[in-house]
């Protein structure tokens, strides 16, 4: 048994779970690992977080996010056992039904769930804010630049530096000029593969929420342009306009700058993850990441033809290079 399996054995010892089998669940992006714990006795369910604070990781952020989540109305885990020094959690187990999941299984359920999800950002940014570090437009735009030292260098060998940052200087005045106003608690990684269908429960409940520990104060837009520009599987563009008007006549905000905003923002995180998913595959040995790649970029060109984006469309298509078949498997390779 490794050190790290002990130290979780003794938090487990002081739950209903001491005795429990142990399955492994799908993991994410980061160094956390996750683990389905069952009770022989009844066949309950609970979920072990195990979050090394050795590679960076910490479970306070997460406990906070889920508390206040919890507090307005929300599914976010009941966390049942805690130990924040060496990097463990024991939380409820919202199940396995995925978005994803479910509309592979029926897609008739589509708009239901998108409905749905919508309408947990339209509640979540009518509640009280936490107090947050800012998404902010040069945070934003030093993670886009990664689309140009991650993505690029590792496709080319190199990139162009003076294109870099012509980009970066015009990138944040569009930021600055699009992106302003409201500040919302954004969870940022608000998708199909985080949501969970919960159709036993009420109304905005039924959506189990996930990976929110990352959450910071941003625009309005940036989680519904992450639930429907989704890289995981393809939302029908259909979807994707009825949802934001949806939001719009919801909120009452201005429905030209929320269109704007939620384009100029799209493009900021498709950059970030043709860079972000490019440094998995190179610095960190997850190659797998390489494959949603296509999908930001056709997000990317289509978020590029907005004419807010105009100091900036032509510079990228000349200065990133296509995820073409040879240009993956670089990636892959490295």
């Amino acid at each position: 048994m490794t050190n790290r399996a002990i130290l979780a054995e003794a938090l487990i010892a002081q739950t209903p779970w001491n005795s429990a089998q142990h399955s492994p669940l799908a993991g994410d992006a980061s160094n956390r690992r996750y683990e389905r714990l069952t009770n022989p006795a009844n066949g309950r369910t609970a979920v072990l977080m195990d979050a090394p604070p050795e590679k960076g990781e910490a479970v306070e952020p997460f406990v906070r996010m889920a508390e206040y989540l919890r507090s307005i109305g929300l599914s976010a885990p009941e966390i049942y056992a805690e130990d924040s020094e060496y990097g463990f959690l024991l939380l409820e187990d919202l199940g396995d039904a995925l978005f994803a999941n479910v509309l592979r299984d029926d897609p008739a359920l589509e708009r239901t769930l998108y409905s749905a999800a919508t309408d947990v950002l339209v509640h979540l940014h009518a509640a009280p804010t936490l107090s947050l570090d800012s998404y902010d437009p040069a945070l934003m735009t030093e993670f886009a630049a990664l689309s140009f030292t991650k993505y690029a260098q590792g496709v080319l060998g190199s990139h162009d530096e003076e294109a870099r940052a012509r980009f970066e200087l015009r990138f944040a005045d569009i930021l600055h000029r699009e992106t302003g106003g409201n500040r919302v608690v954004v969870q940022r990684d608000y998708h199909a593969e985080n949501l969970i269908w919960l159709p036993g429960r009420d109304g905005i409940a039924r959506v189990g929420l996930l990976d929110f520990q990352s959450a910071m104060l941003g625009h309005p837009a940036y989680d519904l342009m992450s639930l429907l520009q989704d890289v995981r599987r393809t939302v029908p563009v259909g979807i994707e306009m009825r949802m934001i008007d949806r939001y719009i006549t919801a909120t009452g905000v201005d429905g030209h700058d929320f269109r704007t905003a939620y384009s100029v923002l799209g493009a900021q995180r498709n950059l970030r993850i043709l860079g972000g998913f490019a440094r998995l595959a190179t610095d960190y040995g997850k190659p797998h990441y390489v494959d949603l790649i296509p999908a930001a970029w056709a997000h990317l060109m289509r978020d590029l033809e907005h004419p807010a984006l105009v100091p900036v469309a032509d510079l990228l298509r000349g200065a990133l290079p296509d995820p073409n078949p040879e240009n993956l498997a670089k990636l892959r390779s490295q």
